[in-house]
């Protein structure tokens, strides 16, 4: 689901927490080593995610947030903001010369360059949340 989030919304707000979960509380983040990703430059996307894209030749920015539940990709298009929310059981991840997230039918491929070396870490501390809530609902083992 992607959200115009430029202004607040009450309603966008109780959408995404019931979605992707209620954010880390400060504490949370703090234990966590942070939530949040450093921006990183867009290299391609799915046909269904360009109309949030600058039209013109632009450097296109996203950055991820980690939420209970699931991960919000925000986007930036000149003076507009959108947020895609995925839930965990919907991210896929591939790392090929970059990284790729896929969910819902889209998808979002970020270059490979300083600025996405510089996120390794959060895209490991992002795979271990979705491992962890994967965990919960293991029921191969019963």
């Amino acid at each position: 689901m992607i959200l115009n989030t430029t202004y607040n919304n009450k309603e966008h707000k109780q959408l995404l927490s019931d979605l992707v979960g209620n954010p880390f509380s400060f504490f949370e983040s703090v234990r966590m080593k942070g939530i949040g990703s450093k921006r990183m430059i867009i290299d391609e996307v799915s046909p269904n995610l360009q109309p949030y894209l600058n039209i013109v030749s632009d450097i296109n920015y996203s950055n991820i947030e980690l939420r209970q539940k699931g991960i919000l990709v925000f986007i930036n298009k000149g003076l507009q903001n959108f947020t895609w929310a995925i839930p965990y059981y919907h991210l896929v991840m591939y790392k090929i010369n970059g990284a790729s997230i896929h969910a819902q039918g889209k998808f979002i491929h970020f270059k490979n360059n300083r600025t996405f070396k510089e996120n390794k870490r959060f895209f490991e501390k992002m795979l271990d949340e979705k491992i962890k809530h994967d965990e919960k609902y293991n029921f191969q083992n019963l």
